[in-house]
């Protein structure tokens, strides 16, 4: 069931939700490279992929969707509420905050732009709801490369933030920053 689509100079790309059963051998592949190495899933076994992801879709606060160019799967996405999960309690919450992750599956063969046009379909999906105001987000402070594709879509950095994982970097874009970031690669 496809719940969102985009297109895009690269392809199609559509949102569907995510089955951890069906889907927990492809996520496992991702979330277990060395280039997702910030997800710390690095020792997960598919099995824990699975209950991890069946506990995401299962909370009434926490969604989990695959993304896909062309009808091949080539992302994950991950939305959830962060005055409820995450964040309590780590910044203020504002009504129709929603909070974001993104995974690029993992490629040999690396297309140009294609990762920003992965955060761009995300933002788009995420914003597509109208009771969604805002998307919170909270990298890693080490992740300058997911820092930089945040800016470029239009996120303003709040400050670090310590959680229980990780130092992250609180960072937030309104649906106005959002659309101004697109009309700004548009032109």
């Amino acid at each position: 069931m496809t719940l969102f689509t985009r297109t895009d100079a690269l392809g199609e790309f559509t949102v569907r939700p995510l089955d951890p059963d069906a889907d927990a051998a492809l996520l496992h592949a991702w979330v277990t490279h060395p280039k997702a190495s910030f997800w710390m899933m690095q020792d997960a076994t598919v099995d824990t992929v699975r209950e991890e992801y069946r506990r995401i879709t299962e909370h009434p606060y926490h969604d989990a969707y695959i993304g896909l160019v062309d009808g091949s799967p080539a992302f994950l996405v991950e939305r959830y509420d962060p005055a409820r999960l995450e964040l309590v309690g780590l910044y203020d919450a504002e009504p129709g905050d929603v909070g974001m992750h993104f995974l690029c599956a993992p490629t040999d063969t690396p297309v140009h732009g294609f990762t920003r046009a992965v955060i761009t379909t995300v933002m788009a999906f995420v914003l597509d709801d109208p009771a969604a105001r805002r998307v919170v987000v909270e990298p890693d402070v080490r992740n300058t490369a997911v820092h930089a594709l945040n800016a470029a879509v239009g996120f303003e950095v709040v400050g670090p933030i310590t959680k229980p994982e990780k130092e992250a970097l609180l960072s937030v874009c309104t649906r106005a920053r959002f659309e101004n970031a697109l009309a700004g690669a548009a032109a």
